[in-house]
């Protein structure tokens, strides 16, 4: 990614959400929950339902991200990391592209609202279907 553009988005605003706020639109199927912390950061669980989609390839290469973009265009994408800094940082990145998005907040805020955790091979699984 461009630094001028990666600059330039992180002015922009994004809504933030708490996972309460997210859950009947992730589970009604109307946005798509991604957890953009980094792969060695998901061995301690995931959100259920999130897809696992790197702040670090967002802002590289796309491998993971370019695919998913294509194919969900449209539809919300809720973004949630570790403390709610990168999950922002994302949400405004795809925000300036023109991808509806919101800041879902931290980990742990998914996990104390009771939102189910699961293993990130069992969540990599589930994205491939």
């Amino acid at each position: 990614m461009n630094l001028l553009k990666f600059i330039k988005a992180q002015f922009r605003s994004v809504a933030r959400f708490s996972p309460t706020e997210c859950a009947a639109r992730v589970r009604a199927g109307d946005a798509i929950l991604v957890d953009v912390r980094q792969p060695n950061e998901w061995v301690a669980g995931v959100a259920d339902r999130a897809v696992l989609l790197s702040l670090a390839d967002l802002t590289g290469k796309r491998v993971r991200w370019k695919p998913f973009l294509a194919t969900h265009d449209g539809r919300e994408l809720l973004l949630y990391c570790g403390a709610g800094v990168r999950s922002a940082m994302a949400a405004k990145i795809l925000a300036a592209e023109g991808f509806k998005t919101a800041n879902a907040g931290e980990f742990p805020e998914w996990v104390a609202a009771g939102w189910p955790v699961i293993p990130p091979e069992t969540a990599q699984s589930q994205r491939s279907r």
